[in-house]
């Protein structure tokens, strides 16, 4: 979703994702509720964080609860690590409606913490 919202903001910028424990396919649930925000992920792949590890960088993002401790170093050129901790909604245990109102009110957590950091950092 952090992708999603940040390539929204601009298409001027380079923007990536990637886990340290990648799912095999991006969760249905995050599709729609970006759908609902008018951003289409659907043509995204999940991928391990090894493959940017020898990039340059001028932020990584962390975005997930224990990213902070789990990420890996990365071995090139990082200006800017940032760590923003999001709860993980795949992880929510609850009705199906329940389920996919956590997804938005992360969704909606990631939007304004995202935006803000563009407007203050990028922009």
């Amino acid at each position: 979703m952090g992708q999603g919202f940040l390539q929204s903001f601009s298409k001027d910028i380079t923007v990536c994702s990637a886990g340290t424990n990648p799912s095999t396919m991006v969760s249905k649930k995050a599709i729609a509720v970006m759908k609902e925000a008018g951003i289409d992920i659907r043509g995204e792949k999940p991928k391990h964080v090894g493959i940017y590890l020898h990039e340059v960088w001028d932020y990584v993002i962390t975005v997930c609860d224990d990213a902070n401790e789990t990420c890996p170093v990365f071995q090139g050129k990082v200006r800017h690590r940032v760590h923003m901790p999001f709860e993980d909604p795949s992880f929510f245990k609850g009705s199906e409606e329940q389920t996919i109102n956590e997804f938005r009110r992360i969704r909606d957590q990631i939007k304004e913490t995202l935006f803000r950091f563009y407007k203050e950092n990028i922009l």
